[in-house]
């Protein structure tokens, strides 16, 4: 099987060690903690060998845990990272983590004082978009469809840049699948180094497994970008509890969508996320 995770986050309860940032206190860590130990009961059984570890906001910009397990778990993780977009020197610091395994810098409109229509005019995320393509790095982000007009801009600005779109840009965490919300995550195919990460089912749409209500949205994103372009995720520890498992997420892709041929879930579950993040 040899499955990636192309998005998960973990954390501990030791915050002497690793402490929180400001704003946040152990009691808002729920799970108490998300070692890679706790994780990988999760991920073993279920087939998936290789991870891509996400910043957790707990620690904002802060990414020491994440690169002491990454260090510990050599091959297993990669990560993504947390930087301050107007910080003294971004690309510097991007350039520097790309030696401990950092593949991408997640970004979202709240690390930006503009508001949504301009949320990535600020200069210091043309730095980082200037980095990512000349680092092969991608930028993740995080975002609602209303932030989608930006990267479309960016994207046209730094074509070199590789651009990460997590969770299928939250469509149908409303509840709702706005079919105009779909037709602007797929007019972004025409930039080719956007990828998209196809998960966090337990949010979206009826957010009851087995998730096949989001089918459709998949067939019609998957359909736009290539099943090249597209990479499963969990958001694991989110994923897990309340009804949902990690396996209901996994199973979507590999056996309940029947669009999908069984190259398409290699693509999903493996080569595309391998490709990207586990190619040195």
């Amino acid at each position: 099987m040899n499955y990636i995770d192309a998005h998960v986050h973990v954390w501990t309860s030791d915050t002497i060690h690793y402490p929180l940032a400001q704003g946040f206190k152990p009691s808002d860590m729920k799970p108490a903690s998300f070692t890679p130990e706790e994780l990988f009961k999760h991920t073993r059984p279920n087939g998936v060998s290789r991870i891509n570890l996400i910043q957790m906001s707990y620690y904002h910009t802060d990414n020491n845990y994440m690169l002491d397990m990454i260090g510990v778990h050599k091959d297993v993780f990669v990560g993504t990272a947390i930087i301050d977009p107007e910080g003294k020197d971004p690309a510097r610091e991007m350039s520097e983590l790309a030696k401990r395994r950092v593949r991408a810098f997640r970004i979202y409109p709240k690390l930006s004082k503009a508001p949504i229509p301009r949320w990535l005019q600020p200069d210091g995320f043309d730095k980082m978009f200037r980095a990512a393509a000349r680092n092969n790095q991608a930028i993740s982000c995080l975002i609602d469809p209303d932030a989608l007009p930006e990267i479309d801009r960016m994207c046209k600005k730094h074509p070199g840049a590789p651009v990460i779109i997590d969770h299928m840009a939250r469509i149908g965490v409303t509840g709702t699948i706005r079919d105009e919300d779909v037709k602007a995550l797929c007019a972004l195919a025409k930039h080719k180094r956007i990828l998209v990460k196809v998960g966090a089912f337990y949010a979206l749409g009826k957010k009851k497994p087995p998730y096949t209500d989001l089918g459709p949205m998949i067939e019609r994103i998957v359909g736009a970008f290539g099943p090249e372009r597209c990479m499963w995720e969990s958001d694991c520890p989110f994923q897990v509890g309340e009804g949902h498992t990690y396996k209901d997420s996994i199973e979507l892709i590999r056996s309940r969508l029947t669009f999908l041929s069984d190259s398409d879930r290699d693509w999903l579950l493996r080569k595309t996320a391998e490709r990207f993040f586990f190619t040195d």
